[in-house]
């Protein structure tokens, strides 16, 4: 299957990924002002500590990545042409860390506030696949060593599972 660029960067997956997030954000407001169903009450403290704890590391994850690619990030999927393959730190465990961190995060919120968040965690989650797998046709296409550092890093998101 083709993935649909969504503009020539790739700009309409991170227009998605935004609105996504902020479906996400909004529901779990919904849920903390108890305009949607909250988790049942005596299970709402421990999935909430869960939810912090997977949301703090959710966040560390995403800054960690970041700042790993440097000058080379960019929200597009296609890559910056002026720059090399980083697949060192968090990049030595998935290939697309940030979007690890992201679903992390998001799915940190989902726990502490509403399992009605759970929803648009998994769009999010489908949306992120969509999209990096999008942007490694594109890191095929400009780094000749992206294949040997995708069997070298076999996992895209999770390590040992996806």
């Amino acid at each position: 299957m083709a993935i649909p660029r969504l503009g020539d960067k790739g700009q309409g997956w991170v227009l998605l990924q935004v609105l996504l997030l902020l479906v996400t954000a909004g529901v779990g407001v919904l849920g903390l002002v108890g305009a949607v169903t909250r988790w049942p009450e005596g299970a709402r403290g421990p999935i909430a500590i869960l939810g912090m704890v997977v949301a703090v590391a959710g966040v560390a994850v995403f800054l960690i990545a970041a700042t790993g690619l440097g000058s080379a990030l960019t929200a597009n999927p296609a890559p910056l042409h002026d720059e090399t393959l980083h697949s060192d730190g968090a990049y030595s465990v998935v290939r697309h860390p940030i979007y690890s961190g992201l679903l992390l995060a998001a799915l940190g919120f989902a726990l502490i506030t509403t399992p009605w968040g759970l929803a648009p965690v998994a769009l999010l989650a489908v949306e992120l696949d969509l999209k990096r797998r999008l942007e490694e046709e594109w890191l095929a296409a400009t780094y000749p060593d992206y294949a040997a550092y995708r069997a070298r890093v076999p996992r895209a998101l999770v390590p040992g599972l996806w």
